[in-house]
């Protein structure tokens, strides 16, 4: 798992939501389902816009800035009760196991950064199976604002030991390219969350926008991921 040493040290971030785990639409439903039984009628296409952000965020931007913050811990913990549900049938997108052993093959760190609470992210890292090419995870849990706040970026750095110049952060969602561009990580983007074109992950500031992680394995020695590698 882990690399000794920390000279020329590197690393590959990744998101894990709708970049490395098929999840984004079970997250959509169970927030649709928990704002409804709290009395509000929220569009799916708006919260699955809104799923990468920490709850905070979310709610902020689905169920409005001036309501009641005394039901958010309610509304969160519905919304976990209901996601819960589908623990045993998460799934990995294709190539996300792959594409995590590659970099890990090529002597980067790996860290997963999730807006996830840390038994959510215990729970995927362990449907992705891929969890001998990890070397650290970070989740909402660690810091004290979430994203499109860099701090998870910022933690997901110190995990890794790196400077920002030295790593790439991989996301599916605006937020967290937004997340990586103000820690000063180089962000790509990947369209498997299916909330964002590739034009959005672009503006938000991707350097790249890839059709799956299978799609950026594909193209890893020509991507910033595998130019890191090649770095003085």
């Amino acid at each position: 798992m882990a690399h000794d040493g920390t000279s020329g040290r590197r690393a590959a971030l990744f998101d894990v939501d709708g970049t490395l785990m098929d999840t984004v639409q079970l997250h959509t439903v169970a927030w649709w389902e928990a704002l409804r039984q709290s009395g509000r009628t929220v569009a799916m296409t708006d919260i699955q816009r809104a799923v990468g952000m920490g709850s905070d965020h979310l709610l902020d931007a689905l169920a409005g800035e001036d309501r009641d913050r005394a039901g958010d811990t309610a509304l969160t913990s519905a919304h976990d009760a209901l996601y819960a549900q589908f623990w045993s049938r998460l799934a990995p997108l294709e190539g996300a196991a792959d594409l995590l052993r590659a970099c890990a093959g090529r002597g980067l760190r790996v860290v997963l950064a999730s807006s996830a609470s840390g038994k959510e992210a215990d729970v995927m890292l362990q449907a992705l199976g891929a969890g001998d090419a990890v070397d650290a995870v970070t989740t909402a849990d660690d810091v004290d604002s979430s994203k499109p706040a860099p701090d998870i970026v910022h933690q997901a750095l110190d995990r890794a030991g790196v400077p920002p110049g030295r790593a790439v952060f991989v996301g599916d969602a605006v937020w967290d390219l937004e997340s990586a561009r103000k820690a000063g990580v180089t962000g790509l983007g990947v369209l498997t969350g299916g909330g964002y074109s590739r034009e959005e992950l672009l503006a938000a500031g991707a350097a790249r926008v890839y059709r799956s992680p299978a799609d950026l394995l594909v193209h890893l020695d020509g991507s910033p991921l595998g130019r890191l590698t090649a770095r003085d």
